[in-house]
């Protein structure tokens, strides 16, 4: 049940993110099929050098080129745009003796004056190329070639990337010495760092290019990772027909905590806005009041003993749960958790109810039996997860041992199936760092799990449509706002 529904649409491979290694894999995989190697080279460099001519009028550009096939693409740079008129200087780390293969051939197309890397290279320029390293870097940038890149960035020359911003590692987004690039070329697909933060700042405009790669070769790499966008998830987006009730449509049951009862109110009324047919909130007796006189068309439920809030649970008429928000770390929230999760029905944990269980989370573990979200900020993950590794690798880890979807919230928020399934989102504005935004998206995907939709779509759906709220109204969003922008944010999804 928490598996990614989107077959289809995965095997399309829309959005597929590519490692460096699945992405070398595709270049051979190329050449197998007929394309000869020099050609993807000759194409590679030929597209980086028709975006700068889109961009740019014909001015003095440094190619800075590394000792590998990054420095080839920026071999075929460099003699497209002196063809084309431009003035043109390469600058090559290490000797042209070192180029293997067609980046050696390429480096002999040139034919021109090359001169050795260094900071004062850069003099005059006016655009700089960053052919060093690309994605391949497996190491902080360090030596001339970060001498000459800061040395760029402080003169504030525009600088154009070749795959990646050198010291921006490919898997992880990672910045190890890496300066900021104004755009970034890349080919076939993205990778991870393309979208994980710091690399995603670091690259700039990113553009993929096609070199004529056959698209066949993503059917073998089956790629695992994605960027979040609508192609993936809209098919599966419940949409009522004209049959349609308030029962068909699902029934939403929030846990309303006391004293804090912002939180849980704010996440009933994301799940009511985003399709659910009934969305009820049980809550503390002492504090119907305060819920009740709040909503209108939430139901709330009041409960004064466990026992109560249990027989809530025990009926068939609940399609989905959340519980956390407002919550309290407390002994009940800890109780109503592991009921929630026995009964196997889809459930949405965050914030209170992950961090009840830091003193054990294998009891967390051992107690997710049905369709599950976890939707963990950094902080809350640390404490019932492994925070060591990168951000993609620490998530897809985290939803592998419990079994449940996570949810990494941030900027970059990564979305994780157990089975191996990663999505990575990269439309949330900076204004959705407010309190109470991720009791919001909490209950928009407690909203989606209600009306039928799987964990993991229900994940990636809500995170996407949870960032194209928040930039829809800019600067002085408030969470209590974003339930409010979701109607019309559907409404363009749906045409």
């Amino acid at each position: 049940m928490n598996r990614f529904n989107g077959q289809a649409l995965l095997n399309k491979h829309q959005g597929a993110l590519l490692t460096v290694e699945q992405m070398a894999q595709a270049d051979r995989l190329a050449v197998a099929a007929g394309v000869p190697a020099f050609e993807l080279m000759a194409n590679a460099g030929t597209a980086v050098a028709l975006e700068i001519q889109r961009r740019w009028t014909p001015r003095p550009v440094v190619v800075l080129c590394g000792p590998g096939n990054n420095g080839g693409d920026g071999f075929v740079t460099a003699s497209w745009l002196r063809d084309a008129g431009w003035a043109v200087k390469v600058a090559l780390l290490g000797s042209r003796f070192s180029l293997k293969d067609e980046a050696r051939q390429h480096a002999q197309r040139w034919g021109d004056e090359v001169d050795s890397l260094s900071p004062q290279v850069i003099e005059g320029a006016e655009l700089i190329v960053d052919a060093l390293f690309g994605a391949g870097l497996s190491r902080p940038l360090q030596g001339l070639a970060l001498e000459t890149l800061r040395a760029a960035s402080r003169a504030q020359v525009p600088i154009v990337a070749i795959d990646t911003p050198s010291g921006v590692m490919g898997d992880t987004g990672e910045g190890l010495g890496a300066v900021a690039a104004q755009l970034t070329v890349t080919f076939l697909r993205k990778k991870p760092g393309h979208v994980l933060l710091p690399g995603r700042e670091l690259c700039g405009e990113v553009v993929v290019a096609d070199i004529g790669t056959p698209a066949t070769v993503l059917d073998v790499i089956q790629p695992r990772t994605f960027e979040n966008h609508p192609g993936l998830w809209l098919a599966t987006l419940p949409r009522a027909g004209a049959a349609a009730n308030k029962h068909s449509r699902g029934h939403a049951l929030v846990f309303g905590g006391y004293p804090m009862t912002g939180a849980a109110r704010m996440a009933a009324r994301s799940a009511a806005r985003i399709g659910a047919g009934l969305t009820t909130i049980a809550v503390p007796e002492v504090a119907l009041p305060i819920y009740a006189g709040a909503l209108n068309s939430i139901m709330v439920r009041p409960w004064v003993t466990p026992e109560d809030f249990g027989h809530l649970l025990n009926g068939s008429r609940f399609s989905a749960w959340l519980i956390g928000p407002g919550a309290g770390v407390a002994k009940h929230t800890f109780g109503h958790v592991l009921a929630m999760l026995a009964s196997a029905r889809p459930t949405v944990l965050d914030a209170d109810a992950l961090t009840v269980f830091q003193d054990d989370p294998g009891v967390l573990d051992r107690a997710i039996h049905g369709p599950c979200v976890l939707t963990p900020h950094d902080g809350e993950f640390r404490r019932i997860f492994d925070p060591a590794g990168d951000k993609l690798s620490r998530t897809r880890a985290a939803a592998r041992r419990c079994g449940a979807v996570v949810v990494l919230k941030g900027s970059d928020t990564v979305i994780a199936a157990p089975e191996g399934h990663a999505v990575i989102n990269s439309n949330a504005p900076s204004t959705l760092a407010t309190a109470g935004a991720g009791d919001v998206l909490s209950g928009m995907i407690l909203g989606l799990l209600a009306q039928g939709v799987s964990a993991f779509d229900s994940a990636i759906a809500a995170v996407w449509l949870h960032g194209a709220a928040a930039a829809s109204f800019g600067p002085g969003l408030l969470a209590e706002d974003l339930p409010d922008l979701l109607p019309a944010v559907l409404r363009q999804l749906y045409g």
